[in-house]
């Protein structure tokens, strides 16, 4: 590897651990450092079984006792037995640690709006920090069904019909193409899922049945800053395993040849070719996979 590079991604390092206080015994001015305000945050965020958090945070056993003991110490946050299972606890947040959640969350907030203000090219940076989160993450994702009429469904569609206006010759019109109904893609019909990165939508794709044996894979999308670590090949082998559940022996979808890693990814996900079978204006390659 290229010493240059090793440096530039330290210097990137150093410079967002000084922005964001991680050294600072008051992270964002609040009494307790970074570990302890994460833990916090985790908790606030829905996470409730003392080993999810462990997990979560990346933390050995033993640092996050002694964090949670602070916590309750001040006041902000109860453990209690699993029970139903001794050897797992868990923890919740206090009315007093709720509001010191809700001050982290306003002040974090402020950071990163002050950060974007001060940038001439917000749009450049937000597309440089997906990046490098995604490059930290390794791409990891949690995948989960949605109505495919819920906010983060929506985002991802919005954001893949207009990818598609920018890379199809004659561009996209969703007003034209066949777009499946919401219905098709709620069970027991179809589903719908959405790939997070960290609570952010980043992936999407649909399973648009009709009740019977066949049925198509729709609308598959991924951020540019998730691609090449195998979230669409995630994203597809659970539509899959689900359409299997459902009674679906057949599944096919269309795509277009200028989305070229698309076609390769249905290849080598054991897709065959087939000849077109329907009439929507956009698609020119069709395929087909029997499970």
């Amino acid at each position: 590897m290229d010493m240059q590079a090793i440096a530039r991604l330290r210097r990137f390092n150093r410079i967002v651990t000084a922005e964001l206080g991680a050294l600072d015994s008051s992270f964002l001015g609040r009494g307790r450092p970074l570990g302890a305000a994460r833990v916090l945050n985790a908790i606030g965020q829905g996470l409730t079984d003392i080993s999810e958090i462990r997990d979560y945070l990346k933390l050995d056993s033993g640092l996050t006792s002694r964090l949670l003991r602070g916590l309750e110490k001040e006041g902000l946050a109860t453990t209690t037995p699993n029970p139903t299972d001794a050897r797992r606890r868990h923890v919740r947040l206090t009315p007093a640690g709720q509001k010191e959640y809700d001050a982290y969350e306003q002040l974090s907030n402020q950071q990163a709006h002050s950060v974007l203000a001060r940038h001439p090219a917000p749009a450049e940076l937000l597309a440089a920090v997906d990046l490098v989160a995604t490059a930290y993450a390794q791409g990891q994702c949690a995948i989960e069904e949605r109505d495919p009429r819920c906010d983060d469904a929506r985002s991802c569609l919005a954001a893949y019909y207009a990818e598609l206006s920018q890379r199809l010759a004659r561009g996209f019109d969703v007003s034209l193409s066949r777009d499946p109904e919401a219905e098709d893609m709620i069970r027991p019909r179809g589903v719908f899922l959405v790939a997070y990165s960290e609570g952010l939508p980043v992936g999407c794709v649909g399973l648009k049945g009709s009740g019977g044996k066949v049925a198509e894979i729709k609308r598959l999308w991924i951020a540019p800053s998730c691609r090449g670590f195998g979230v669409a090949r995630r994203m597809m082998a659970q539509a899959e395993q689900i359409a299997r559940a459902l009674g679906v022996d057949t599944l096919r979808l269309d795509t277009n040849s200028a989305l070229r890693e698309a076609s390769h990814l249905y290849q080598r996900c054991g897709w065959v070719e087939i000849d077109r079978f329907n009439d929507d204006p956009y698609p020119d390659l069709f395929f087909e996979k029997q499970l």
